[in-house]
């Protein structure tokens, strides 16, 4: 059940986060630029409405059918994702005016001829105007085009990334094993059955020997998206389909999503392991609620020592964990290799540097001390239904033992 107090705190975060970038924005593009009226009227109103539909948004997406509320909420995303573009653009010329500015008063100080370009920008205020007019346009144009760009690469079909990891403590008699990692899937009102009825067919057609789901299922409740999920029932592998829980699977039905999951036969791994055996051999397979689920809901949340309690030390573990953050535990535990997703890889750059303040990794493979760990850009997108910079993947893991290519190099 979603917990309202967290959601009011969160929603009240975003609208004076939002409110402050619409009123820089509505400042620089608009009242800076000196748009004449009824312009600069009309626009004003259309970023309070915008303004305005971001709480509207999140209110209707869980009290209308999703046919309905779609019109309404898709628009409002696309917007973010816009406006998040011409933010970051319009600072970077603010930025550069500011050193232009301290250029020209240090160079004036000193006797030297300022800069043409700072000269332009700062000494003459009818050029002054002329120049924002032209850099303002270019930042609005650039903006709408970045988005456009954005949206065709969100809604490309999830590439396949192939991946071979090392693990020592693999037998020889499980290399070659295959995992493909499905991460962050969030069907919403953009990407749904149709959708996951393409990943699942091409997940399929991989023929991996396990499938780890690592998280962040779908944007509501069972009631509204338990149709669109139906695919994942013909997800295949012999040895299994396993799932670990990521931060939305707290935010909305979390006790309905756990019963379906296990009514389409995927195993939900919650602070556990099981082994994987293949050939006599076999390696520990362990998951971990996500971070978040401990303030969310009693009983979960991550514990490590909890999956990892009376291991074989000298047996090779895999984990699944939905935020790479659990990476320094994952070390100290002697786990060979962590699956992660969560960041998306940024999804929006450069949205990727701020996503480094609450995670120690954002893509890829990494290493901390004898732990690897990869992060998954994500099977899906959050949000603006948009990506730059980044790519949808599914992601096919070959795990390889240092015996086996020891013995039989490449």
């Amino acid at each position: 059940m979603l917990n309202w107090r967290m959601f009011l705190v969160f929603l009240t975060l975003v609208l004076l986060i939002m409110g402050g970038v619409h009123g820089y924005l509505y400042w620089r593009l608009i009242l800076e630029t000196a748009i004449p009226s009824p312009w600069s009227t009309a626009l004003g109103w259309l970023f309070v409405v915008a303004l305005a539909g971001i709480p509207l948004s999140f209110v209707l997406s869980r009290a209308l059918d999703k046919c309905l509320v779609r019109f309404i909420v898709v628009p409002v995303y696309v917007w973010l994702g816009l406006v998040f573009q011409a933010f970051y653009l319009v600072l970077a010329l603010d930025v550069v005016r500011g050193i232009a500015w301290v250029v020209v008063r240090v160079a004036g100080a000193l006797g030297a001829k300022p800069l043409l370009s700072a000269a332009l920008l700062f000494d003459d205020p009818t050029r002054s105007l002329e120049v924002w007019r032209v850099a303002a346009g270019a930042a609005a144009a650039a903006s709408l085009a970045l988005t456009v760009v954005g949206i065709v690469w969100a809604l490309r079909r999830p590439v396949v990334k192939r991946l071979e990891i090392t693990l020592p403590q693999l037998p020889a008699a499980m290399d070659g094993f295959t995992i493909l990692q499905l991460s962050d899937l969030h069907l919403d009102l953009v990407q749904g059955r149709r959708w996951l009825e393409a990943v699942v067919d091409r997940a399929n057609s991989l023929a991996p020997d396990l499938v780890a789901v690592t998280g962040d299922l779908a944007e509501g409740s069972v009631a509204k998206y338990g149709r669109d999920v139906e695919p994942l029932r013909r997800l295949r592998a012999p040895l299994g389909v396993f799932f670990v829980t990521g931060n939305h699977e707290y935010f909305h039905d979390l006790a309905g999503w756990l019963r379906l999951l296990n009514d389409f036969g995927v195993k939900v791994l919650r602070n556990e392991r099981v082994s994987i055996e293949r050939n006599g051999a076999s390696f520990d397979l362990a998951g971990v609620d996500d971070h978040d689920g401990a303030r969310i809901a009693p009983g979960h949340g991550a514990d490590l020592a909890k999956a990892m309690d009376g291991r074989d030390p000298g047996k090779a573990v895999v984990l699944l964990a939905h935020q790479p953050r659990i990476a320094v535990e994952a070390a100290r535990q002697g786990v060979g290799l962590v699956l992660s997703g969560h960041t998306h890889g940024g999804q929006i750059w450069p949205f990727s540097y701020l996503v480094y303040l609450q995670q120690p990794y954002v893509r890829g493979l990494k290493r901390l001390d004898g732990t690897q760990v990869y992060v998954s850009s994500g099977t899906g997108f959050w949000g603006p239904p948009m990506r730059l910079g980044t790519t949808a993947e599914m992601t096919l893991v070959t795990l390889r033992s240092r015996e086996a290519i020891t013995e039989f190099p490449p």
